[in-house]
């Protein structure tokens, strides 16, 4: 094979193209003669030692890139080997992936479907602590619509200080004196009067009841009434009347049945077997929100409930209570 010459082109050129890389590449792969045409070469070049030279300088070269070549054009055994556990090794399914997570794992991820516990205070479920003060035979048993927020964590009724309650109380008469709220559970002994709702969930005003709530706690009333057996019961507010007259009628009341005061005789409450029920007596609302009555007519409303109160007080003997809270006797004329 005679060397190879860079000056075989006209003008110092290369005859060769150079189109590509892969062109490039191929102007230094080595086709390795036979042995005996490999061993013939070599003696006739040893006799020139520049010529035997040039051709092992070329020979190294040409394996050199030979070796690069077939390296770039195919993968090493170690990648051949890594691309297929790839291709072989199958991909897992979601479900899998699902099973093979450690169950400790799967309670401290959080989803959508937890739970989330709720605070004992939260306003769907507010404080409580308020009990009826029902003993037997009371003179009267005031009914009112349900708690509000302070009186259901006190337990004392009608405790907000916006509520004119105490103070219509003592203005009437059925107390002589005005009481604080935390007096609440004194009054059956001190003046013979008790207290319950109809609705015994709290709020932070009536308007947040249903009509369902206030149906619902009549039967309730009804049955509290029979059993205890108070002479009158005292309804504090005009829609618990009405929740009243909607479930023994099976509808509204009419403007003009609708009044305050004493009801029929028809109306008392809680009739039982041996026993007539309790009076009704409709009063005004206490609350300091309600604007659609002046102070004098709800003090002229309890008025007359009051003087009530006071003289079936005096017929029993039972007298009035004097600044101290000590009960004063009366004497009751033949």
């Amino acid at each position: 094979m005679p060397p190879i010459n860079a000056d075989d082109g006209p003008n110092g050129d290369s005859i060769l193209p150079s189109p590509s890389f892969k062109g490039s590449l191929d102007r230094f792969v080595y086709d390795s003669p036979p042995k005996n045409g490999l061993r013939s070469l070599k003696r006739k070049l040893s006799g020139d030692g520049e010529s035997m030279k040039t051709f092992q300088e070329t020979t190294r070269i040409t394996r050199s890139v030979s070796r690069t070549s077939a390296s770039l054009l195919s993968p090493s055994p170690q990648k051949r080997q890594s691309q297929s556990q790839v291709q072989s090794t199958p991909s897992p399914s979601p479900s899998r992936r699902g099973r093979g997570r450690s169950a400790s794992s799967r309670r401290q991820t959080p989803t959508a479907q937890s739970p989330i516990p709720k605070s004992p205070a939260s306003p769907a479920s507010p404080v409580c602590n308020l009990r009826d003060t029902i003993p037997p035979n009371l003179i009267l048993l005031l009914i009112g619509v349900n708690p509000g927020i302070m009186t259901g964590q006190t337990g004392f009724v009608y405790a907000h200080p916006s509520n004119l309650y105490w103070k219509l109380l003592h203005s009437s008469g059925i107390t002589s004196r005005r009481h604080p709220p935390s007096d609440t559970y004194r009054l059956p002994d001190l003046y013979s009067v008790g207290n319950t709702n109809i609705v015994a969930r709290p709020t932070r005003d009536a308007s947040q009841l249903s009509r369902s709530e206030m149906d619902e706690g009549v039967p309730v009333l009804e049955k509290k009434i029979r059993e205890k057996r108070p002479e009158a019961v005292g309804i504090v507010g005009k829609s618990i009347w009405e929740a009243v007259w909607r479930v023994k009628k099976g509808r509204a009341i009419r403007k003009e049945e609708f009044r305050y005061g004493w009801q029929d005789d028809g109306e008392r409450m809680g009739k039982g077997e041996g026993w007539e029920g309790a009076r009704v007596f409709v009063a005004t609302t206490t609350s300091g929100l309600a604007a659609g009555m002046s102070m004098a007519e709800k003090e002229a409303v309890w008025a007359e409930l009051g003087g009530w109160v006071k003289r079936r007080r005096e017929e029993r003997g039972q007298g009035d209570v004097d600044g101290d809270g000590d009960r004063v006797a009366t004497l009751v004329e033949n």
